[in-house]
């Protein structure tokens, strides 16, 4: 695998960030050092001895708190594999909220790190998950809620990492307002448009709920016209019928273009603060079987996150190639405070999803403990952080993940 060599001495230097065994810290001496590795040493055979697996020569970390780079001082290729499989397929939306796929793609991060991989658009979460059970897709973006719903429906699907948070709202004609995010009240006796087993119509009802406005046909309540997909619920404002509809991005910057009002933006509502929005899914089996795969993808995502970071022109451009609206507009949805679109699982933000929708009636609770894997991100993220230990834009996501991991 392309990059990943883990020399020992910058795993030294890293181990005090990455939280390894041993107690080194950055003002290691080197007779701690040499402490450390007696140590380590003697662990590693009393383990032998007893019959225990060698984390050195599987690079599991059972045998210590840290990686498996941290106990052995081993190189990345030991440490992560390489990939079992190379060609991979990824399916996504017409969404600015997967930029972290065209980053990597246009950027060469895929093929850094020995995969071939092909970017796929589909339409809704629906073909998405098909795509995935159908084995034409390895991994998909997909929404927060659909991904719940059909993992509590059976689906053998677990969210392995982060895409989007927030990035959604509603939109209304303009005779109806007279200046953008009204609230929902402005919905009172509408029709609007939604995507059933969305975020956007999960959030919607969220505020309709906390607003104490009912669901209905009456002048006081929200009248809610279900459609396929979100371009569908776009394309519904043209009828005559349809007042208001669900966006996601890029749909928000479309609308105002076109002379819609923004009703609200889910970034801007304290209820809907951080929601999780999309997440990188895959089958559990293949993440079960095909784990280096997966850490080489989450890595190549990690370095696409810090390029969007670093250089706005260019993320811009490579995020065109793939949702061809004007580039003012995708400034706005990727850089306009309306979302922020990161690898990071946010393990507690989605439970917590979770535990509303099925308030809401949306699902029926389960266990989704095996259904998130958050072990992946993390190996991708502590061997990118043992080769570039003095980085800021992954120390941040690092300190991300251990808060809301």
């Amino acid at each position: 695998m392309k990059n990943n060599k883990i020399r020992f001495a910058s795993i030294l230097a890293a181990l005090a960030l990455l939280t390894g065994c041993n107690g080194l810290n950055n003002t290691s001496s080197s007779s701690s050092k040499k402490a450390a590795t007696t140590e380590s040493a003697q662990t590693t055979e009393a383990s032998a001895s007893e019959g225990e697996k060698d984390c050195c020569k599987d690079g599991s970390t059972d045998c210590c708190t840290g990686t498996a780079a941290d106990c052995c001082g081993d190189d990345a290729e030991t440490v992560l594999g390489e990939p079992e499989k190379s060609d991979i397929n990824i399916g996504y939306l017409n969404s600015t909220a997967h930029l972290l796929a065209f980053v990597a793609k246009e950027e060469g991060y895929f093929e850094e790190e020995g995969l071939d991989v092909t970017l796929t658009q589909l339409s809704s979460a629906s073909e998405l998950v098909n795509g995935l059970e159908a084995d034409k897709l390895d991994a998909a973006f997909i929404g927060s809620v659909p991904t719940l719903t059909f993992q509590s429906q059976g689906h053998d699907i677990s969210i392995f990492g982060g895409a989007m948070t927030n990035g959604h709202g509603y939109v209304i004609k303009s005779e109806y307002a007279d200046k953008d995010e009204l609230g929902v009240e402005i919905l009172k006796g509408r029709n609007v448009a939604s995507v059933k087993n969305s975020v956007q119509d999960a959030e919607l009802q969220i505020l309709l709920k906390n607003a104490g406005i009912k669901i209905g046909e009456g002048d006081d309540e929200v009248n809610i016209v279900y459609f396929d997909s979100q371009k569908d619920a776009y394309a519904a404002l043209m009828n005559k019928s349809i007042d208001a509809a669900s966006v996601y991005s890029p749909y928000a910057s479309l609308a105002k273009s076109q002379g819609y009002k923004v009703v609200y933006y889910c970034a801007h509502e304290k209820a809907l603060e951080n929601q999780p929005c999309c997440r990188q899914v895959a089958t559990t089996s293949a993440l079960s079987n095909n784990p280096n795969t997966y850490i080489a993808l989450e890595r190549a995502f990690i370095k696409a996150y810090r390029f969007t970071q670093t250089d706005h022109d260019a993320t811009v451009k490579d995020v065109k190639k793939y949702i061809d609206i004007d580039e003012d507009f995708i400034e706005t949805e990727v850089y306009g405070g309306y979302s922020v679109s990161s690898p990071d699982p946010d393990k507690k933000g989605t439970l917590t999803l979770k535990d509303t929708i099925v308030e809401l009636g949306y699902t029926e609770d389960y266990d989704i403990e095996p259904h998130y894997n958050t072990d992946i991100y993390k190996k991708a993220l502590d061997s990118i952080l043992s080769e570039n230990s003095s980085d800021d834009v992954y120390k941040s996501l690092k300190e991300h993940f251990d808060d809301y991991e």
